[in-house]
């Protein structure tokens, strides 16, 4: 059996599940003081103790670090950055909170400045004075040879104990991107307490529940990794929440057609596109807030539309979001909501349909209609938002390259056919989405869990670049930082079969099942160099991933 709970910033879902099916399921309201207590309890709500003791994993996702970031709830951080020549400070990222020292690797990775250690130490005072515990270090070139980053981390981890935790850039991720590799620095460390804390109470859950099986958190992804081995990098389960959606509809998407995903939940509605059934990958890495970074993510928009928003007239018209202020009225809440629409419509058969007309009644008496009209008039405009923002995504998307969890696909337009709706109001506005989309739809089953169910079925997924540069004879393990001698005849097939085998190890740690290591090229580039008009070597460069997708435990 398999635990699969979602933390969110409201309720916390919770489903246990066997064979790929759903047993028993869940909600109980967050306490945001108090994450042990949340997750305690929503795993005791669907499993009895002798259940317990059978789990084979515990899988979770979790809006945290996503809030933290929107909510700008962010621990200070000191940024060490070695920028070298050619690049203006004022067009980088975080520049007011960047210090930049000596030191530079050029792009084939051989030291052409060294670092300074005077300014590391004079760095080192600074941090303590203004009480940074945090720091992230950055090289233009690191990935190609991260001495400098690892120079600078052993000399603040060396002369002092004020800072806590040091991020390295190279260890983040294997693409060259300079700024956004700055930005994935400074996120995962603004976030490390934070993640860390988080990390120590759910090791506090395993103890309470007795047991010794994996425990997992969701990744951007749509992938989990071990809570121990998260702590290295809280950065990367940012947007586990929208990934943790589309993992759950997975099973419910077909691969001979295009298709879109959309959550409505309390306070936001996320929207997923799917081609010829395999979710579509934000490119260069997932942007939050301001922020772009290099994390591996899924790509998904978000619009502040729910069944929870705060509805209102403005200028006679009517608004809906962007905040939510609580439950809808039919449960006591504050403000008209869309949930107070659907009671009242009929379209929803829960909470008090007396206070649910009161509040439509306040807002009619401004529009002079009756509740009903209002509340059509509320259903409509929510139903009309949601489409209209899915065929904005689709046509941003064709634009450009149309890049899904395993490939590039060279050509293609995304024309989705089918839309797979969930969360809580799903069957109340599928009809209607349906119909100004012109697409079919489809209400999954618990799809009011399915964050919680697509967290379960999530299989572990690591990638790794490797690079192979004959002329020097040099291979580079971006990720690790490891360099080594090859010779000059090292081929592509050479540089896979050394990443397969390393990602294999990588994979086991950050806590893959044996029978899902499946491996695949994500993308292989080989340039020649030439001197003097004479090749005298090549440029080899692979990306692996464990594929990502369901695990075979869900469906066992």
């Amino acid at each position: 059996m398999i635990l699969g709970i979602d933390v969110g910033g409201t309720h916390t879902d919770s489903v246990l599940m066997q064979n790929g099916k759903i047993l028993r399921k869940s909600k109980v309201m967050t306490d945001k003081s108090d994450l042990l207590k949340s997750v305690m309890l929503a795993t005791r709500s669907v499993a009895e103790a002798a259940e317990i003791k059978q789990l084979q994993r515990i899988v979770l996702s979790t809006t945290i670090s996503t809030n933290a970031v929107a909510q700008h709830q962010l621990d200070p951080v000191g940024l060490i950055v070695m920028s070298g020549p050619g690049v203006s400070h004022r067009d980088l990222p975080l520049s007011d909170k960047s210090s930049y020292i000596a030191g530079y690797m050029n792009h084939r990775g051989v030291e052409a400045e060294s670092v300074d250690e005077d300014e590391i130490v004079a760095l080192k005072k600074h941090f303590a004075a203004t009480g940074i515990e945090h720091v992230g270090v950055v090289g233009k070139f690191s990935t190609r040879s991260p001495a400098h980053e690892l120079t600078v981390q052993a000399l603040l981890n060396g002369q002092t104990q004020h800072v806590k935790h040091v991020t390295v850039g190279h260890q983040l991720s294997g693409a060259l991107d300079f700024p956004r590799r700055i930005s994935t620095a400074y996120l995962n460390e603004a976030i490390w307490r934070l993640h860390s804390g988080m990390a120590d109470q759910l090791g506090a859950y395993m103890q309470q529940l007795g047991i010794d099986v994996p425990l997992y958190i969701l990744k951007a992804d749509g992938g989990t990794i071990d809570v121990e081995q998260s702590r290295h990098y809280p950065v990367q389960t940012i947007l586990s929440g929208p990934a943790a959606t589309i993992m759950g509809v997975l099973p419910f998407i077909s691969a001979a057609r295009d298709s879109v995903s959309i959550d409505v939940g309390g306070t936001t509605t996320d929207i997923a596109l799917f081609a010829d059934g395999a979710p579509l990958l934000e490119p260069k890495g997932v942007q939050i807030e301001e922020h772009k970074t290099l994390i591996r993510g899924l790509l998904t928009h978000s619009i502040a539309v729910g069944g929870d928003s705060h509805v209102r007239v403005i200028n006679q018209q009517l608004v809906i979001g962007p905040e939510r202020r609580g439950s809808a009225m039919a449960f006591d809440g504050p403000v008209p909501t869309p949930t107070d629409a659907m009671i009242v419509l009929g379209l929803a058969d829960i909470g008090d349909k007396a206070k649910a007309l009161a509040a439509m009644s306040s807002l009619a008496a401004e529009l002079d209609q009756t509740p009903e009209q209002t509340a059509q008039a509320i259903m409509s405009l929510a139903c009309e938002t949601i489409a209209a923002k899915v065929r904005s995504m689709i046509a941003e998307v064709n634009r450009k390259p149309v890049y899904t969890i395993h490939e590039m696909l060279e050509g293609k337009e995304l024309a989705p056919t089918e839309a797979i709706i969930v969360g809580g109001p799903a069957p109340y506005l599928a009809k209607h989405v349906g119909q100004l989309l012109n697409m079919a739809v489809v209400v999954p089953e618990n799809s009011d869990v399915i964050n919680a169910s697509g967290a379960a079925m999530a299989r572990t997924t690591v990638e790794l670049t490797l690079m192979a540069d004959t002329e020097e004879g040099i291979m580079t393990i971006a990720e690790e930082g490891l360099q080594t001698d090859i010779p000059k005849s090292f081929t592509m097939a050479d540089l896979v079969a050394v990443g397969k085998e390393r990602l294999e190890q990588i994979a086991r740690i950050a806590g893959a099942q044996e029978s899902d290591l499946e491996i695949e090229v994500a993308d292989s580039q080989t340039f020649n160099v030439i001197r003097n008009s004479a090749t005298t070597g090549k440029n080899i460069r692979v990306r692996l991933q464990i594929k990502p997708g369901l695990t075979k435990h869900a469906l066992q």
